[in-house]
């Protein structure tokens, strides 16, 4: 695949250019399930879904953070390895780590999309703590009415560290049958079960779940290091951008798609994207 140009934020280094291009060139390559060099581990568990439906080449692609408007309530994300195991500072002490980095990826896919003439915006809520997930304010919100309106609507995650997350991976939409956009970033990053927890809240509106990584080890540790995290956001915005056009453009998968159970969870039922969200 020709690797397209990238505008690169102000600031970015020879070094931070030259791991950008590598990390960026990895993205292109071919993904098997296991362990991915940047992004980890990917979700284990056994999924049958393919995404076959169309959608419109101009549809309207909205991008969310994560928890953005959960912070100090049940459902804040992770504070990531760093912060809980180790101690460190957190990346802006009003908000979870996994917000901080949701905020970094959905703001670097929106702008990268918009560069290659996607018809993709952001939203945030303006408001950390939104107790009321009801709220017409909330991402549930939002992302229910843009979904329900026609557009194809993505919720950025990084997962949980250590055994209470599973990796990377693609949670569609439970409101329409999956797409080829889904198809395309499950075969990027991984595949849950649709019924996964028995049904996510996002999902259940109609939101698609991206969960890029564990925020642990590797990844972690190049997000954070300021040498190497312009080039890790916009390597992982490359990616995501990238699977969002194939899915837009690829032909419909061969393989026949069969219903997923809620999946081989032994944590339970949680509405939640991972334990550690509490």
């Amino acid at each position: 695949m020709k690797l397209r140009p990238l505008l690169l934020p102000a600031g970015l280094t020879i070094t931070g250019l030259l791991l950008l291009l590598g990390l960026a060139s990895t993205a292109d390559a071919p993904r098997q399930p296991g362990e991915d060099l940047l992004t980890g581990p990917q979700v284990p568990l056994r999924a049958t879904w393919v995404g076959r439906r169309r959608e419109k080449q101009d549809v309207q692609i909205l991008v969310l953070a994560g928890h953005a408007d959960s912070q100090a309530i049940e459902g804040a994300g992770t504070s990531g390895a760093a912060v809980d195991r180790r101690g460190a500072m957190p990346m802006d002490p009003k908000m979870r780590d996994e917000l901080f980095w949701n905020r970094k990826i959905r703001d670097a896919v929106v702008r990268l999309g918009q560069e290659r003439s996607l018809n993709i915006s952001g939203y945030d809520p303006n408001a950390l703590t939104i107790r009321d997930e009801n709220d017409p304010r909330t991402n549930w919100s939002v992302g229910r009415r843009h979904h329900d309106a026609g557009g194809y609507a993505l919720e950025i995650h990084f997962d949980a560290y250590g055994p209470d997350g599973y990796g990377s991976g693609l949670i569609p939409s439970l409101r329409r049958d999956p797409s080829r956009i889904d198809e395309s970033l499950a075969l990027n990053f991984g595949r849950y079960p649709l019924e996964f927890r028995g049904g996510l809240g996002a999902p259940r509106r109609g939101i698609s779940i991206l969960e890029v990584g564990k925020l642990e080890g590797n990844l972690e540790a190049r997000l954070r290091d300021p040498a190497s995290r312009d080039a890790v956001v916009e390597a992982l915005a490359h990616r995501i951008v990238e699977a969002i056009e194939q899915g837009l453009s690829a032909p419909p998968p061969a393989l026949s798609s069969q219903p997923d159970g809620a999946g081989s969870d032994p944590r339970g039922k949680n509405h939640r994207t991972s334990p550690a969200d509490v």
